[in-house]
C-alpha cells in the first residue's frame, strides 16, 4: 500500500514540475516581490506568451518606476528603463525608431494612473501600435502603501486611514474603462492572476494583445491586470486575494471591454 502511494505521489510531482515549469525566457533568479504578489505570475505567464510566439529576439519591454522597476532583471528579452510614469511616451519612440520591433509596457497604477496619466492617455489617443500591461493593486505598493488613484471608496491606506473618502479625495479612477472610449484603443481587457482560469484568461489576452500588434493592427492594445498587495493590504496571501474576490472585482469587474468586433 505504501509503496502504491509513493508511486502516486510521484506522478502527481511529475505533473506538478510539468505545469510549473520555468519559461526559458523568465531567467532563473530570485525575486524581489513579497510572498502572494501577483508580479512574479503575470512576468511567467507574458515570458510564455513571447516565447510561444517566437518573439523573444524581436520584443523590447519598457520597465517602470514602481514594484516592478527591476523588471529587466528577470524577464530576458531587451528592456528600457522609463522615468516615473513615462513608460508609453518612451514605447511610442521605440516603437517608432523601430517599427519591426514588438513593444510593451509593464506598468503599476502609482506609475500608469497617477503620474503617468497623460502620457497614458495621448499614446492610446494617437494609437500607437504597442500593448501596455496595467498592474492595479489598488495601492502604491514600494513606497509604503499610501493612497493610489485606483483604492477603493472606504480602503485604509497610509495617507488615508479612516479609508479613502471620495468627498474630499475623489472616486477611484477605472482606467480600463477610459481607456476603451478612445478611437485608437483597439483591444482593452481587464483579467486577474487569483486563480488558475484567471491565469489562463489572462494568458489568452496577452496571446492576442501581442498578435495583433505582430500583425500591425491599428491601434494600442491594454491590458489591465487586478492583482493583490498583502504587503500593502496587511493581509497574508490567502487573505488578499479572498478580499480581491469579494472587494476589487466588485468595482473592477473582469472582461473584455473593447475589442476589434466592437
Amino acid at each position: 500500500m505504501t509503496n502504491r502511494n509513493e508511486g502516486i505521489q510521484c506522478e502527481i510531482l511529475d505533473r506538478m514540475d510539468i505545469v510549473w515549469e520555468r519559461p526559458p525566457a523568465l531567467l532563473d533568479v530570485k525575486m524581489h516581490y513579497c510572498p502572494g504578489c501577483g508580479h512574479s505570475v503575470v512576468h511567467k505567464v507574458l515570458m510564455e506568451v513571447i516565447e510561444e510566439l517566437d518573439i523573444q529576439d524581436k520584443t523590447i519591454g519598457i520597465a517602470p518606476v514602481g514594484c516592478a522597476v527591476l523588471a529587466y532583471d528577470y524577464l530576458d528579452i531587451d528592456m528600457q528603463e522609463a522615468a516615473h510614469g513615462r513608460a508609453t511616451a518612451v514605447a511610442t519612440g521605440i516603437k517608432r525608431v523601430r517599427p519591426d520591433r514588438i513593444v510593451f509596457t509593464y506598468q503599476g497604477d502609482g506609475d500608469l494612473a497617477a503620474i503617468g496619466t497623460a502620457e497614458t492617455i495621448h499614446t492610446v489617443n494617437r494609437g500607437e501600435q504597442i500593448v501596455i500591461v496595467f498592474i492595479n493593486n489598488g495601492i502604491y505598493g514600494m513606497t509604503g502603501g499610501q493612497m493610489a488613484p485606483t483604492t477603493l471608496p472606504g480602503m485604509k491606506t497610509t495617507t488615508s486611514p479612516d479609508g479613502r473618502d471620495v468627498e474630499s479625495q475623489g472616486h477611484p479612477l477605472k482606467i480600463a474603462d477610459m481607456i476603451a472610449l478612445l478611437p485608437g484603443a483597439y483591444y482593452v481587457t481587464r483579467q486577474s492572476v487569483t486563480s488558475a482560469k484567471g491565469v489562463r484568461k489572462l494568458k489568452k489576452a496577452l496571446l492576442s494583445a501581442f498578435q495583433y500588434q505582430i500583425e500591425r493592427k491599428p491601434g494600442t492594445s491594454f491590458i489591465e491586470v487586478v492583482s493583490n498587495c498583502p504587503a500593502g493590504w496587511k493581509m497574508t496571501p490567502i487573505e488578499a486575494n479572498r478580499w480581491l474576490k469579494e472587494e476589487m472585482l466588485k468595482y473592477y469587474p473582469l472582461g473584455d471591454l473593447k475589442t476589434p468586433d466592437t
